[in-house]
């Protein structure tokens, strides 16, 4: 007999059926009552056992963390909570789980103790909740662009060149550290390396997805990226997703129209297909913030702060008038922020855009036409010579969520700014052929996939939210 996942045995449609569950204990009360978990929903499935039909020896194997198989009637329950139970005839364990050794036992652990379990840790509520939201956020980014008529388009991760001018990249090399190879300047030679060249994983497939635009039109990247920057903050990981499109003869308003769309549809489809493990996470954070002082509580629910998404249009407004607003509020002149706005040019920070969203807007909002000095050199330049076609949404309780702009796509402007910048010409060579040859204009964005999944789960630290982070002295597991 083929058994059936507890998402559907809860529904009670084989109700007074023979039914076969399989899973892992979460609990066994009294030697009666077990608790059982398959991952298919955040609910368990009671599983009544008469202690007269199954052996003591076979009993004390039925651990927390231990995995069975059930097989028995489903029948309405009398117990509060649940609408169905099992009632037990056959049970088997497939594996124990020593409860003087097993480190997930029921009750509440810290997130550190669980990040340093990582890979047990999905079997508790939080991250089995999370990681269904991740895969159901992951699902509707594809849907959303295969439904609008978007190509998934792969870039590569191994590259020569940094996109983002930073610097701050893992090098990918088979030189043998203890034999390097040397110029006639003692430099590393590179030229007797793999590739040929110097090489590094990338930061983002941005630059190869432009390329595609070029003759697909709209294509979208979702792939892992990596940045090594030595920072061990709850908002930096080394290895992360970014999700990232670009669309042939788009300019900003329809990149900023893309992005909102985008944004609310992967939303609203994730509400509604993890409702129960949504539920469980907007509980678990107002819990939370119980204990924080009244004046760092958030002021919005979990379930809110997504509908607040959904229900509200994101407001655009151009860095200048930001800066100004930021530059006459009470936080800025009574010197509250950490970082003061003393005049146009300043780089925003997270403090910053959260004032801007949570409370003189009190709605999403798109900043626009950033300074140039601040921006990335592929950014297209405005008439006024000083500012750029940028955006970035900024969200409540996280600040940037989306960076974006409309592409450089003039040939002549763009080899002077890459001159500028002081970025080596040959490298981006083929990135400039596209400017050479039938070039139009064209906007795209990226999109932080853990970011993403941080502002939908409510969680706080974004190594909570991928399963195995990488950061500053950790690659375990």
């Amino acid at each position: 007999m083929k058994h059936t996942k507890i998402v559907d045995l809860l529904t009670g449609k084989n109700l007074l059926h023979e039914v076969k569950a399989k899973g892992w204990v979460k609990t066994f009360r009294n030697n009666q009552f077990i608790a059982l978990n398959d991952g298919s929903t955040i609910n368990n499935i009671q599983c009544v056992v008469d202690l007269d039909k199954f052996p003591a020896e076979l009993l004390k194997k039925v651990n927390t963390g231990a995995a069975i198989s059930v097989t028995g009637t489903l029948i309405e329950s009398k117990g509060a909570g649940q609408n169905v139970e099992i009632q037990v005839n056959k049970l088997k364990v497939y594996g124990e789980a020593n409860p003087e050794e097993y480190p997930i036992q029921p009750k509440k652990h810290s997130l550190e103790f669980l990040r340093e379990n990582a890979h047990l840790r999905i079997r508790t509520n939080m991250f089995g909740a999370i990681m269904r939201v991740r895969s159901t956020l992951s699902y509707a980014v594809h849907k959303y662009f295969q439904d609008n008529g978007f190509f998934y388009f792969n870039a590569p991760i191994i590259t020569g060149s940094d996109a983002e001018g930073a610097g701050e990249m893992f090098r990918v090399t088979s030189l043998d550290f203890d034999n390097v190879p040397r110029t006639e300047e003692g430099k590393v030679n590179f030229k007797e390396d793999f590739f040929g060249k110097s090489t590094n994983l990338t930061v983002s497939g941005q630059l190869e997805a432009e390329t595609y635009a070029m003759a697909l039109g709209s294509v979208y990247t979702f792939g892992p990226t990596f940045r090594a920057e030595n920072s061990n903050t709850s908002r930096h990981l080394a290895e992360f997703w970014m999700i990232e499109p670009e669309v042939a003869f788009n300019d900003l308003d329809d990149n900023m129209d893309l992005a909102e769309d985008f944004i609310k549809y992967v939303v609203r489809y994730t509400l509604e297909k993890c409702h129960d493990d949504l539920v469980f996470l907007d509980k678990r954070l107002q819990d939370e913030e119980k204990n924080k002082p009244q004046a760092e509580r958030s002021d919005m629910s979990l379930l809110e702060k997504l509908n607040f998404v959904l229900e509200n249009n994101f407001k655009r407004v151009s860095y200048t008038e930001a800066v100004d607003i930021l530059r006459n509020s009470k936080p800025n002149k009574n010197k509250k922020f950490k970082y003061i706005i003393d005049g146009w040019g300043a780089d925003l920070q997270s403090e910053h855009e959260r004032y801007l969203v949570e409370k003189h807007f009190k709605c999403p909002v798109i900043l626009f036409d950033y300074p140039a000095e601040i921006k990335a050199f592929y950014m297209r330049m405005n008439e006024d010579g000083k500012t750029v076609r940028a955006m970035d949404i900024l969200f409540p309780g996280i600040g940037e969520i989306v960076g974006g702009s409309q592409r450089e796509e003039r040939y002549d402007v763009l080899v002077d700014k890459i001159k500028s910048m002081g970025i080596d010409e040959e490298e981006l060579w083929w990135y400039l052929d596209t400017r050479k040859f039938g070039t139009a204009p064209h906007s795209g964005f990226g999109l932080g996939f853990e970011r993403l999944v941080l502002f939908v789960t409510g969680m706080t630290n974004i190594r909570d939210v991928i399963p195995f982070p990488r950061t500053p002295q950790s690659a375990e597991f």
